[in-house]
């Protein structure tokens, strides 16, 4: 995700700025800058790109001052450019601010700001609340920022500096992580303890709906109403290398942890109040143009095309549209019945898949309509698609996709249900129902990481095998297939996935005393047969995993072992079916010693066919 730094004591602010910004960069970026006040006015330094770019800018403009902000953006609302970087201003130039996350409402409020009289020079969300700071100040930093909060709504981490009260910044947070390092009569801000390691290990970790004051000399940390709340100094232990995976061994893991709040982040704005629609103001499509559809075809590589065989089932269940999907190096050279009546979808997590972007202007050739699902903000795919949905799942740094995945999840059943309200092939109360499950899921997968103790234990117990077998029915086959992927590419063990119906067609010879069999079972319609195939290779002396969910007690007359995941929806299901999927691979992967973050012979973005 984005990263935020702050300083204030008697030292320069801008080089503490830069070593902090620097240390964030494992995280990804695409623009940096930073603003320092120099006893008379802030003055602000940003460029999109590396921060190469912003250090030259900054021995060339030297802002001094001993109070700072900085900000390395991961753009979601409005393209990688200088003017979208943060820290943002209000019309003053007074007020500024940097901001993880997403302001859900920040329309809305931009609207009304204008009404006021406000200029507004980004497209981003964040300028929203610098420009709310100056409506609300009325001589009182802390009164007005109080009041910006009570309006925005949506995941933050926010931190305000201002030229009316320079010797105090102000900072708080929701859903995004924010820390203060306490110094000697200097304190730091930081999104991430890799930030201000090398400067203090005391911190103040803020929880969410805290605000705290920073001084020079102290901090005071409340509540939004102002009430003073006690925090314990947290000392970090973590090494240099260890903090930037904010404690984890591996990216991978962290990125598997992190899966909770990307949901939420993907959804995050995207979900009626009352859970009666599904709200994409970036496609703006009328019942007219989705009716025009008559074919939708999906194209992708790897975990993204996994991903895409999910979403051909939302599609085609709950929006009743015909779907192929396609492998993005195959596309092109099966010469698709593609039209003008035909929408392409394409997957891409960095937005670069060579193939992928082949693929897509092959369907462009053809005169189909695009729509690109990504995760990177200006990438050639979200530049060359019609249309464009972020994932928001923040950077992805491991090569083996976690987040990614299921970010794409959500969004592929999220465009179904909006195509499906605009095509009124759902009822009004199954919208609600599958919105209302869409909502339980960050708490979902977090209840499934707070136990990973059983799946470590099967990983290790089976580890050392060198076949493994995963096997599903309907949405369970789909994320059978992405498991598969996991363990092979990280653990290197021969994995294989197959559609459970299909194992007296020839699966079955490869069944032996021993081997390990993945079995999934969440899916209701098909659980009787699938019961039946898991029989058929129990009779073989498999040892047999069963994956099903809380409160299905009967599996376990079936298997050897069961992890359950929580109920959900079945076409939710796969959202956190894969969860224990991915850690079983991790798992398996250090019991055989494998570089988990960068396996062999494979790279993070695919840039060559």
């Amino acid at each position: 995700m984005c990263g935020i730094v702050g300083y204030i004591g008697p030292n320069q602010a801008a080089p503490f700025l830069i070593e902090g910004l620097t240390k964030l960069e494992y995280r990804g970026y695409d623009s940096a800058g930073i603003a320092v006040f120099d006893g008379k006015e802030i003055n602000v330094e940003k460029s999109v790109g590396r921060l190469g770019i912003l250090k030259k800018k900054i021995e060339t403009a030297s802002p001094n001052g001993h109070v700072g902000i900085g900000h390395t953006r991961w753009a979601t609302h409005g393209r990688p450019s200088d003017v979208n970087s943060h820290p943002h201003t209000d019309c003053t130039g007074k007020f500024v601010v940097v901001h993880n996350g997403i302001i859900e409402n920040y329309l809305h409020l931009k609207e009304k700001l204008i009404a006021r009289g406000h200029v507004f020079s980004s497209e981003t969300d964040t300028e929203v609340v610098a420009h709310l700071v100056e409506e609300y100040y009325e001589g009182d930093f802390e009164a007005a920022v109080r009041k910006v909060l009570a309006e925005i709504e949506g995941s933050y981490a926010l931190v305000f500096m201002t030229e009316h009260d320079p010797d105090k910044i102000i900072c708080t947070k929701q859903d995004n992580p924010l820390v203060i390092g306490l110094g000697n009569g200097e304190n730091f801000i930081a999104s991430d303890i890799p930030a201000i390691i090398n400067r203090t290990r005391k911190t103040y970790i803020l929880s969410d709906g805290e605000m705290a004051i920073v001084t020079k000399d102290s901090v005071w940390v409340m509540n939004r109403q102002g009430v003073p709340v006690t925090k314990k100094v947290f000392e970090v232990n973590w090494d240099a290398e260890a903090a930037e995976k904010g404690g984890y061994e591996h990216f991978m893991i962290k990125e598997i942890y992190e899966q909770p709040k990307a949901i939420r982040e993907t959804m995050s704005g995207r979900l009626a109040k009352d859970n009666s629609t599904i709200l994409f103001d970036e496609l703006k499509w009328t019942q007219g143009e989705v009716a025009a559809i008559n074919k939708i075809a999906i194209v992708a590589c790897g975990t993204a095309y996994h991903a895409g065989i999910v979403g051909k089932y939302y599609l085609e269940n709950l929006a009743r549209i015909p779907v192929e999907v396609d492998l993005a190096s195959e596309f092109r050279y099966r010469s698709p019945l593609i039209d003008d009546k035909t929408m392409v979808i394409v997957i891409s997590q960095s937005g670069e898949t060579l193939d992928t972007l082949a693929g897509l202007k092959e369907a462009k050739r053809l005169g189909a309509k695009t729509l690109a699902i990504t995760n990177v903000v200006g990438s050639s795919i979200a530049r060359e698609a019609d249309n464009v949905i972020y994932t928001w799942a923040g950077p992805e740094i491991a090569v083996a996709s976690t987040k990614a995945y299921t970010t794409q999840l959500v969004t592929l059943c999220m465009l179904a249900i909006y195509m499906a309200g605009l095509r009124e092939t759902l009822p009004p109360a199954r919208i609600q129902e599958l919105i209302g499950g869409l909502r339980n899921l960050p708490a979902q997968a977090h209840e499934i990481l707070e136990d990973v103790e059983p799946i470590k234990t099967f990983a290790q117990q089976y580890g050392f095998n060198e076949d493994v077998f995963f096997i599903g029915r309907a949405l369970d086959y789909c994320v059978a297939l992405e498991g598969s992927l996991k363990l092979k590419e990280i653990s290197y063990i021969h994995a294989e996935a197959y559609a459970a119906g299909e194992l007296k067609h020839g699966t079955l010879a490869l069944i032996i005393e021993g081997v390990p069999v993945i079995a999934l079972a969440t899916q209701p319609d098909v659980y009787e047969k699938m019961l039946s195939n898991i029989k058929e290779v129990k009779a073989r002396d498999a040892v047999v995993i069963g994956i099903a969910m809380k409160g299905d007690d009967h599996i376990h007359n079936y298997v050897d072992h069961t992890i359950h995941i929580p109920a959900a929806h079945k076409y939710l299901a796969p959202l956190l079916a894969v969860i224990p999927l991915q850690l079983l691979a991790y798992y398996a992967a250090i019991t055989r010693g494998c570089d988990v973050d960068k396996p062999r012979n494979l790279a993070k973005s695919v840039t060559v066919e």
